[in-house]
Formats: C-alpha cells, sequence, structure tokens
C-alpha cells in the first residue's frame, strides 16, 4: 500500500484543501554492487584524507564549496539551517497558467496529490474547476527542508497531480551549444518540408504508453536469471 510522504494542504484566496502528497513513479532500475573480482567479496566505501591516508570519521566532515582548485569555503551546518526556507505544510499557489504555457523541460519529478480528511468535497471542486478552465496551478512548497516551484494539474477526471519544477536559472539555453545554433541558418525547400511532413504523418498516432517498455532492464534481469540458474554466482 502506498504510503503519503507529506501532508498539508492547497491554499489560494480563502480556499484551503487538505491534502497528502504521494510519490507518481516507483523507478524500475537495476541495481548492482561492486565487488572485488578476486574475492567476490562486497567492496566497502572508506572516506579518506589523502593527505594524510587516515579515514575520516562521518562527524568530522564539513561542506566545503570550492572556488578554486584546493581552495574552499567551509560552511557549517549552523549556518545552513539559518538559511533553511521556514517549513509549512500549504503549496501556496501563486498563478493559474495555460498547460500550454509550460515546456516540458521545466517538469521535474512528478507526484499525486490526493485529500486529506475531510477534503474530498473540496478536491474534487478544485480539480473539476482546473479542468473545464484548461488552468494549471503554479504553486511553491516546501519539501523536506528544500522550497520547491511545482506545476499542479487535473488528470484524468479526478485526479490531481504534481510536478516539482526546474527554475529558470537550471535550465541550459539551447543556443548556447553551438551545433544547435548553427542549425539557425540553414535553408530547407517547401519540397523538402513536405517530404518530412508526409514521414512525420505517416507515423503519427495517440500516444498509448502501454506500447513502451524498457527492454534493456529486462534483458539484464532475464541475464541475471540465466546466470542464477547456473549457479555462476560469486
Amino acid at each position: 500500500m502506498a504510503r503519503s510522504i507529506w501532508t498539508g494542504a492547497i491554499s489560494f484566496g480563502l480556499v484551503t484543501v487538505p491534502v497528502r502528497l504521494y510519490s507518481a513513479v516507483n523507478r524500475k532500475t537495476v541495481r548492482f554492487h561492486q565487488l572485488s573480482g578476486k574475492s567476490g567479496v562486497r567492496i566497502s566505501q572508506k572516506r579518506v584524507d589523502p593527505s594524510t591516508g587516515d579515514e575520516v570519521a562521518y562527524e568530522d566532515i564539513v561542506k566545503g564549496f570550492e572556488l578554486t582548485p584546493d581552495r574552499y569555503v567551509v560552511i557549517e551546518p549552523g549556518e545552513l539551517e539559518t538559511l533553511q526556507p521556514k517549513k509549512t505544510k500549504t503549496i501556496e499557489i501563486e498563478d493559474f497558467v495555460e498547460l500550454s504555457d509550460i515546456d516540458p523541460i521545466y517538469y521535474d519529478h512528478p507526484y499525486y496529490l490526493a485529500p486529506g480528511t475531510g477534503g474530498a468535497k473540496p478536491y474534487r471542486l478544485l480539480v473539476d474547476a482546473m479542468r473545464e478552465t484548461g488552468r494549471v496551478a503554479i504553486a511553491r512548497v516546501v519539501i523536506r527542508s528544500k522550497e520547491a516551484l511545482v506545476a499542479v494539474r487535473p488528470m484524468d477526471d479526478h485526479v490531481l497531480g504534481m510536478s516539482t519544477m526546474l527554475f529558470p536559472d537550471e535550465v541550459v539555453d539551447p543556443d548556447s551549444i553551438d551545433e544547435i545554433a548553427a542549425t539557425a541558418d540553414v535553408d530547407v525547400t517547401d519540397r523538402e518540408l513536405d517530404i518530412a511532413k508526409q514521414l512525420v504523418e505517416s507515423l503519427a498516432g495517440p500516444f498509448d504508453s502501454s506500447k513502451y517498455h524498457d527492454t534493456y532492464r529486462q534483458e539484464v534481469l532475464d541475464l541475471i536469471e540465466r546466470k542464477a540458474a547456473g549457479e555462476e554466482i560469486a
């Protein structure tokens, strides 16, 4: 059974909708451990001071921001705590915008918002209102001591989705990539464009997520199963 990772409320104007936050994804990455090729024993990771070769205890490690090679500004934990955003239990909506106005590159991690205790009616009203007006809410929320910009939007008929978003200065300007910038001066003929459009249309169709699978991950799992069955195990 899914467990909520945050409990709070959506707030805009005088309206408050109690909600619970759930992750909308379950990553299926195949993870490997590092082993010694000679003994087959799992390698242990140690924090070592390269100047002395001694292992450094976790409590003796501090955060440092590199100014130049081997020159750091050391930041104490207490100093960072004074800068942390005030923890609230509210998703503060700042704007309602058109979904088409948001470039997908800004989306980061998806979540589901479920109604909290006593919140089913206002939750459903918000879903219906946003769906019928075609609007997406842009809001701010503090999750795990970090303020995030988020987009809240209706999904299907009765579900609110929320995606954390990147800030504009975190998105690389494509024109800063020389090969992309060079395409601005490339000329194409109407005939070439028509042929390209015909090719696009020949492959056009509705999006069906069930058609797509991570074939590489499945092949890795099959390989592991075959090797395990042959007892070729370290």
